[in-house]
């Protein structure tokens, strides 16, 4: 086993094809020690390098809708009057606290999303 640190992402795709090749090792065995210690290396390094942000909240409201097959009006129950969906879907009025809480409880959007910033 000869594991180096993981330093940008050339090393990242030979720890990817290592992983590869040892990903099916029986537990208990050196190739297994081996896996468990590049799935760490590489998380570490992606989860630095490369994280993964909360979507934009319009664009998981967006999201959602197409998922479930609503529709504008349908988030009028949740948000407010045509008009107000409306200006929330075109980034023209932020969310207020209430619809948040709304959005989250029926449409199961997560609050990571929903507070996140705008882009």
């Amino acid at each position: 086993m000869n594991i180096k640190p993981i330093r940008n992402d050339d090393d990242l795709q030979k720890s990817f094809h290592r992983l590869e090749g040892v990903f099916q090792a029986k537990e208990g065995t050196q190739e297994a020690d081996e896996m468990e210690i590049l799935v760490t290396l590489i998380e570490a390094y992606e989860n630095k390098n490369h994280p993964i942000t909360p979507p934009d909240p319009i664009e998981a409201i967006k999201f959602r809708m197409e998922q479930q097959g609503l529709t504008a009006r349908d988030l009028e129950a949740f948000i407010g009057s045509s008009g107000r969906v409306s200006e929330i879907l075109n980034r023209k009025r932020p969310l207020s606290l209430r619809m948040i809480k709304r959005l989250h409880k029926e449409l199961h959007i997560p609050y990571e999303s929903l507070l996140a910033e705008v882009a």
